[in-house]
């Protein structure tokens, strides 16, 4: 019976923990928004930056000034999700105008 009780204890402290999530830094937020700048610029000088992009790097920013480390990495994360995908996207069609007229 103790051997189900302190198992079910550890779970319980486990799952807990899990649902408070990571606990970022000032660092980690200041790295995050650097590597998304960096992957939206890239996408810029395709003419390929998405419309939100850079809305969400800036609510980034200010999430940081605030001391909401955690949101702060999580929008810097997305604008360099949407940067990736909008350099994918580039490389799948810029071809497509040169196939489109043979």
């Amino acid at each position: 019976m103790k051997k189900i009780i302190t198992l079910a204890a550890i779970a319980a402290f486990t799952l807990g923990a899990c649902a408070a999530g990571p606990t970022h830094t000032k660092n980690d937020a200041a790295g995050a928004i650097t590597a998304a700048e960096h992957e939206t610029s890239r996408a810029k000088k395709k003419s390929y930056e998405w419309r939100d992009t850079g809305k969400l790097i800036k609510k980034a920013k200010a999430a940081m000034k605030k001391g909401d480390f955690d949101k702060a990495v999580k929008l810097a994360n997305e604008a360099k999700k949407q940067s990736t995908l909008a350099l994918q996207q580039y490389e799948d069609n810029k071809d497509a105008a040169d196939k489109h007229l043979k």
